[in-house]
């Protein structure tokens, strides 16, 4: 019996974390991960405010290294870690998850494309 090779490992999901922005989507055509899309606003909204990590991290109870993390998608905090950074920020859960969410939706109908025949119609 001839010994055949293994199987190739699965892929990894390789996506840059620069600067909070989700993993590039022209290239993969992928959804983006949640945590990408949840570092995406969080790190928005702290802009928006004019703040720096270090005074949202110690508003929230956590570290700045954490925050940056958090931000640049590398880590998935727990809900209540969302919830320590909501509070610091002066955003609610629900705004923020449906901004999130808002987003996500956003992101997936340019990864699909038109989905009717008007549009079709408006690109020819």
């Amino acid at each position: 019996m001839a010994d055949t090779p293994p199987p190739p490992p699965p892929a990894r999901d390789e996506t840059p974390q620069d600067a909070g922005t989700p993993p590039p989507l022209t290239r993969t055509g992928r959804e983006p991960l949640w945590r990408h899309m949840l570092g995406e606003r969080l790190r928005h909204l702290r802009h928006v405010r004019g703040e720096t990590l270090d005074q949202t991290a110690r508003r929230a109870g956590i570290s700045p290294q954490y925050l940056s993390e958090i931000e640049r998608g590398v880590k998935e905090p727990s809900s209540e870690m969302i919830a320590a950074i909501t509070g610091a920020l002066d955003v609610t859960l629900v705004d923020l998850v449906s901004a999130v969410a808002d987003r996500l939706v956003t992101v997936r109908a340019t990864l699909r494309g038109p989905t009717c025949r008007a549009a079709f119609a408006l690109a020819a």
